[in-house]
């Protein structure tokens, strides 16, 4: 399905079924609010799936992978081999998370967006790969405007597929070395901070790396100039084809009712595209967890999302998302599973 068409069927959450959900948990066996995020968390989830006892059976956890040429200059402490090792490493079922999906009782599925090397095939890897890497953003565009959107419109179609699968409920996730740079240019493109405000170490960079780091976003910026009110020019001249896609796979859950859960910096990155051509996909969001990367703060406030844990994660690969999930559904849990005062035969507050 094309950008625009599924533009078209994203409608904002149920805000009468929210009103109802909270009338309902007022009602639980505790005093009212006393679950907190829980309680926000369990009635968000009915607005947005129009489901009074919403469940989830496929949970879903989409890992894109891709590489950037802006890997050249020097800002990231491992080489680019380590995309397709690790792509390789999710496949067999090694990385974290592999473990933390299996925990949380979620399937992982990997797509190559744009990995550097011509990956092995394997019946778990969908290949969407629109090119092999971005060009250096440190020199000119990463990819061409019709490029950004097949990598948008590759998400949607990888997003729709799983929803036929039976996904209600999506986890976005990244692999990509480097890829913190074109996610702090983006950042820094859309919300107008400077760039050493969200910068962060990436992988683990010492001080003098960081600050070349800095330097060679601020020259993408320079070079590119991209266009703050135009979200695929913006990703066109300084994102990543796994950002792309995960934008797409968020717009394509969003058109189809279903909850997103966004994991850190690079995937945050990806719902600020996202939420830009589409406004209304917000309230579909869940943030899993605040990142050490200190661009993603700045990000999560820019989209109005409290986190819902804060772990000191800076791994990505969706592992804060599988974390998010699990808590996600243990608050649609309480709304479904606990007992009512009525149905308890507990006296409620007389004040």
């Amino acid at each position: 399905m094309t950008l625009e068409q599924t533009i078209k069927q994203i409608k904002p959450i149920n805000l009468d079924l929210l009103d109802e959900a909270q009338r309902r948990l007022d009602n639980l066996t505790k005093p009212v609010g006393s679950l907190g995020r829980l309680e926000e968390i369990a009635r968000q989830v009915v607005a947005i799936t129009e489901k009074r006892n919403p469940t989830f059976l496929g949970k879903t956890i989409i890992t894109m992978a891709g590489d950037h040429g802006v890997a050249a200059e020097g800002v990231s402490a491992y080489p680019q081999e380590v995309t397709p090792q690790m792509v390789y490493n999710f496949l067999r079922g090694g990385a974290a998370i592999n473990v933390l999906a299996r925990h949380v009782g979620a399937k992982v599925v990997v797509v190559d967006m744009g990995v550097a090397t011509e990956l092995e095939p394997h019946p778990d890897l969908i290949s969407k790969k629109i090119d092999f890497g971005t060009k250096n953003i440190a020199q000119g565009a990463a990819m061409s405007r019709k490029q950004a959107i097949q990598g948008i419109e590759a998400g949607i179609e990888v997003a729709q597929a799983e929803i036929q699968k039976g996904m209600d409920i999506l986890g976005t996730g990244d692999m990509g070395i480097a890829n913190t740079t074109p996610s702090s240019a983006i950042v820094a493109a859309i919300t107008g901070m400077s760039v050493a405000k969200v910068t962060g170490r990436g992988t683990g960079i010492d001080d003098g790396t960081l600050s070349h780091k800095i330097q060679v976003i601020q020259r993408a910026l320079e070079v590119n100039a991209p266009n703050r009110d135009d979200p695929i020019d913006v990703l066109a001249k300084i994102g990543g084809y796994e950002i792309g896609g995960i934008a797409g796979a968020i717009l394509g859950t969003t058109a189809a009712r279903v909850p997103v859960v966004i994991d850190g910096f690079i995937s945050t990155a990806g719902a600020l595209i996202a939420t830009e051509i589409c406004p209304t996909v917000k309230q579909y969001l869940f943030s899993a967890h605040n990142s050490v990367e200190i661009g993603h703060k700045v990000m999560l406030e820019f989209l109005g999302l409290t986190p819902i844990v804060d772990l000191n994660l800076r791994l990505g690969e969706g592992t804060g998302a599988a974390l998010g999930i699990g808590i996600i559904e243990a608050a649609v849990k309480i709304l479904n599973e606990m007992a009512s005062f009525e149905e308890a035969g507990v006296s409620q507050s007389e004040r």
